[in-house]
């Protein structure tokens, strides 16, 4: 086996567990909005906190955070992953299933709030519309391949 190749066990099996927590000058942190007064009584009529509203404003920052992922050198230098457009791509595809996975074990709410973060990652991806139906056709493949090898 070629040692370039070979994932590095040491760095997965022998890492400190860290905090899930967001630093407070992360720039993926992202605080809600809190009016008070006029402004208050605006936004809640304009149905800023409605129950979609918040939803869909958690969904982009869900989106977020599975994007960065994407980005973090760290898989790459893990597992020797090349970066092509089709590895951050894949690796999307897997952080987004297991989100979608996770919030489908949650009920209705959860299905409801996948399919804003899925509403997301769509609009994303229309940037892309030469490669659209490739890019759909493997997303949905893929899917049902972790499912598939779930069970």
């Amino acid at each position: 086996m070629d040692l370039k190749r070979e994932v590095n066990l040491n760095k997965i099996l022998w890492s400190k567990p860290c905090s899930l927590a967001l630093p407070l000058d992360s720039p993926l942190r992202i605080e809600e909005p809190k009016f008070e007064g006029l402004r208050l009584i605006i936004f809640k009529m304009l149905l800023f906190y409605s129950k979609q509203s918040k939803s869909i404003r958690g969904a982009n920052v869900v989106y977020k955070r599975v994007a960065s992922q994407v980005d973090t050198p760290a898989i790459y230098d893990v597992f020797n992953l090349e970066k092509t457009f089709k590895t951050p791509f894949s690796l999307l595809v897997l952080h987004m299933w297991l989100v979608l996975r996770s919030l489908k074990e949650e009920g209705k709410d959860g299905i409801q709030f996948g399919q804003y973060v899925y509403e997301i990652y769509n609009h994303v991806n229309l940037m892309l519309t030469r490669w659209m139906k490739d890019l759909e056709k493997i997303f949905y493949g893929n899917i049902v391949a972790y499912d598939t090898a779930l069970l």
